[in-house]
């Protein structure tokens, strides 16, 4: 993979997150986890460019983040998709993703996890976080009990800094 300016791409963050959907991988390349996710967004804050996502409290995957404050987004082609989907219904706590799954990890320049066969990566370095409450949402009983309960936690919001940009040479 070759790495490029950020402001170099012509993307849709909502057609590239919410429907081809990433894959959010934190930890070292000895020891790490990936997740699916189609929330979050691209854009500009703090004058640099930067990534949000949103992980639950309870994802194997939020441990990595909270540890290593790095990691990276990997948007797949659509030939990955039941990986994707493998990836979002299984925890690594309880499966091996790479074991059961086509992807094949690769480590960055800058030590980061993230696949050979991405089309695109986002390496993120964490600046802010910060868990989401009921009490700051303008009108929880709107949104929020399709997405809350006891067993689904509330989510943690990243807002990351996107300190690299790969694409395929």
């Amino acid at each position: 993979m070759k790495s490029i300016d950020i402001n170099t791409l012509d993307i849709s963050a909502p057609k590239l997150i919410g429907k081809q959907w990433m894959l959010i991988t934190a930890g070292t390349p000895d020891k790490f986890n990936t997740m699916t996710a189609s929330w979050g967004g691209i854009g500009f804050l703090w004058n640099r460019p930067v990534a949000y996502v949103f992980v639950r409290t309870n994802r194997h995957t939020a441990g990595f983040m909270n540890e290593q404050k790095k990691f990276t987004l990997s948007f797949m082609p659509e030939s990955y998709r039941q990986d994707l989907i493998y990836c979002g219904r299984n925890s690594g706590r309880d499966v091996d993703k790479m074991a059961n799954t086509s992807l094949k990890p690769m480590t960055t320049a800058a030590g980061n996890v993230a696949f050979e066969d991405a089309e695109l990566v986002l390496e993120c370095r964490t600046m802010f976080q910060t868990t989401l409450k009921e009490a700051d949402f303008l009108d929880f009983s709107e949104v929020a009990p399709q997405w809350y309960d006891e067993n689904n936690p509330m989510h943690v919001l990243y807002i990351a800094e996107i300190a690299d940009t790969l694409v395929q040479d």
